[in-house]
């Protein structure tokens, strides 16, 4: 596990290259069917997202009006003014998801929990699997098309909040990350895959610039009707 942690980082750009910095930022434009569902409207319009490396925290600007942010941590979701001036505000933001099935209806903090947890996960993706309480093991070897891609398991402490305790991590035979599945436990439960493509470099550290999701069959196949999420990341950096 030990080797195989080292090239998937190494492949990403290093521990050393990431311990260096202490953020990312980066423009977002999302889309899918997964908004609709939950009575929100989604629009195309980019988005500015900021991601403490080291830390669980994020923000996207704007939010709701133009002269708004998120201000996310596992423990406290916020929609604030620009000026700092707190909007809106849950303390244990889990709990407002107590009960939800897929098709709930989302809030604008539900809406503010959701990004801020997903997009600091996938933007610290695969560094996280070797942060402190992080418990990772490798599964069979999953065979997509003529490629065949080496699996991580983590396992997440509560401490970290994310889609759910246990995640797959794929990767190529380049170890750079191919898929990652996960349980939308704020949702109901289902089952996601998200397939991740056209890789970007920003800094010396490499990331998927498109995230594809869509609800995993029974197969353990990407069911590609309908998608759930597209992420596009562009101008990314990291500070």
């Amino acid at each position: 596990m030990k080797d195989l942690l080292t090239n998937i980082i190494d492949a990403h750009g290093g521990i050393d290259r990431w311990n260096s910095f202490q953020k990312v930022e980066a423009t977002i434009v999302s889309g899918g069917e997964l908004w609709g569902m939950k009575g929100l409207v989604q629009d195309a319009n980019p988005r500015r997202m900021t991601v403490s490396l080291h830390e669980e925290f994020a923000s996207v600007t704007p939010f709701g009006a133009a002269d708004q942010r998120t201000s996310f941590t596992p423990d406290r979701i916020a929609i604030e003014k620009l000026d700092g001036t707190v909007v809106a505000e849950r303390r244990d933001p889990r709990a407002l998801f107590d009960g939800h099935e897929k098709m709930t209806p989302w809030g604008p903090l539900h809406r503010a929990y959701f990004n801020g947890y997903a997009l600091w996960t996938y933007l610290t993706t695969p560094f996280h699997l070797v942060m402190k309480g992080v418990e990772v093991s490798e599964l069979e070897p999953w065979r997509e098309g003529s490629e065949t891609w080496r699996v991580v398991r983590a396992r997440f402490p509560k401490s970290i909040a994310t889609h759910s305790d246990i995640q797959d991590f794929f990767f190529g035979e380049d170890f750079l990350l191919r898929r990652h599945d996960y349980n939308v436990d704020v949702a109901g439960g289902f089952d996601a895959a998200q397939h991740v493509f056209n890789y970007i470099e920003a800094d010396g550290i490499k990331l998927p610039s498109k995230r594809l999701a869509y609800t995993r069959g029974p197969d353990h196949r990407a069911a590609l009707d309908p998608l759930m999420v597209s992420i596009d990341i562009s101008d990314v950096h990291f500070s």
